[in-house]
């Protein structure tokens, strides 16, 4: 190869490199162009997704409120069946402790006893058991009730299969709606479990 066969061949090459320089170049400027279209769709995405969550999160403690709302003027006469004489009941309860935080949808109290409802539109199992954490905590987060024996019911218009079950092996009353009311679902022999 002669001097000139291979300064053609090297400036050849350049020319590849800068031509191969310019479609990567290209190349990235549209890459990236499509990414901040994309990055702007997720985006969007994840603005309408969280007015989504804030919508149903808003509608579903309406609903609950609208359940506590209807057990909450037949509790004094459900419990009287029972056996406990309610005098007063207090509805969104809550106390703050050592940075912690408890509510009680329903608060149902006399001299003797202090009734805590737990009120959902569907009953679940896990509901039962996140009552049952509210139902030890209570006494810490309210000890002016210290002297009271406190037990536990919980409430659905909808009770999602054995919830009722369970909530009842694990000493609750039960309330779920009987036509246009509702009312305690535990059998007469049913014995509540004291905290």
């Amino acid at each position: 190869m002669t001097q000139q066969e291979l300064e053609r061949a090297i400036q050849e090459v350049w020319t590849l490199f800068r031509e191969t320089d310019k479609r990567i170049g290209k190349l990235s400027r549209e890459t990236d162009k499509k990414i901040d279209r994309m990055s702007a769709k997720v985006e969007e995405v994840s603005k309408t997704s969280k007015i989504a969550f804030d919508s149903v999160t808003a509608f579903t403690g309406k609903w609950g409120r609208f359940v506590e709302g209807l057990i909450a003027p037949g509790t004094i006469a459900m419990f009287k069946e029972r056996g406990i004489e309610v005098e007063k009941v207090y509805q969104r309860v809550k106390a703050h402790k050592d940075g912690n935080e408890i509510e009680i949808d329903i608060l149902a109290i006399n001299k003797e006893y202090a009734v805590l409802i737990e009120a959902k539109s569907s009953l679940s199992v896990e509901d039962v058991n996140e009552h049952l954490e509210r139902l030890n905590a209570f006494k810490k987060f309210f000890p002016e009730y210290s002297d009271r024996k406190v037990v536990g019911a919980v409430a659905g218009i909808v009770i999602e299969e054995s919830a009722d079950r369970f909530a009842y092996r694990q000493g609750f009353f039960v309330i779920g709606q009987t036509g246009e009311t509702v009312r305690i679902l535990n059998d007469r022999q049913f014995k509540p479990k004291v905290w």
